[in-house]
């Protein structure tokens, strides 16, 4: 189980010159920005989500579970049977309890690589930028803090779709932390703004003494 946690716990005096960006840099330009747009149109618009999700640690474990999202803030990780894992935020805080060893830790949304997911009060486009696929189908998007390396990266995958909030399909996605180790996320049977109950963003405590958090 230690893998696993380790895991859970993502001009002087003259100028020179420069050349004037060529048509296809500009272009390249323009559909970028538009590209951060439609990131951004994506988070705004999507209310709720829930999906299914397969969970890819540096050890290549993969575990399964069940991904709720609400915004604002509001997310969780209910992970397969038999694992005694959960990571739920509340909207201020995101939580990971572990029930093996009964130990809850917390961290601030925006201190989280999911907080570019889920905090549609952030300027995304300001700390983001459009990773090249190779795939016109496929959007990449690296998100990271340039003043906050410790709080790592996500790189976010979507799949274009008319239908789906901002025309985008979340696929899912790679989170590194600072020292580098990975955890990628893939996201399968996504269902869109339906409705998702504040209860499912409870928890239960498992410290003996401990308040009886989240609810």
């Amino acid at each position: 189980m230690k893998p696993i946690r380790y895991a859970l716990m993502l001009a002087c005096c003259a100028a020179p010159m420069l050349a004037a960006p060529t048509k296809t840099q500009a272009q390249a330009a323009t559909s970028n920005a538009q590209d951060l747009a439609r990131v951004a149109d994506y988070i705004r618009q999507t209310k709720s989500l829930v999906a299914s999700f397969a969970q890819t640690d540096r050890n290549g474990q993969t575990l399964t579970g069940t991904l709720s999202l609400k915004q604002p803030g509001k997310i969780r990780f209910q992970y397969q049977k038999g694992v005694p894992l959960l990571i739920v935020g509340d909207g201020k805080a995101l939580t990971v309890i572990d029930y093996e060893v009964r130990q809850v830790q917390r961290w601030p949304i925006g201190s989280s690589p999911l907080g570019a997911l889920i905090d549609p009060s952030r300027d995304f486009t300001k700390f983001s930028k459009v990773i090249q696929t190779g795939d016109p189908a496929t959007l990449s998007i690296e998100a990271r803090d340039p003043k906050r390396p410790e709080f790592g990266t996500i790189t976010l995958v979507f799949q274009r779709q008319p239908s789906a909030p901002g025309g985008l399909n979340l696929y899912g996605w790679v989170a590194r932390d600072a020292q580098g180790n990975r955890t990628a996320v893939r996201l399968s049977s996504q269902q869109y703004n339906a409705p998702v109950a504040d209860s499912v963003f409870r928890w239960r405590d498992p410290r003996p003494s401990g308040p009886r958090g989240g609810g």
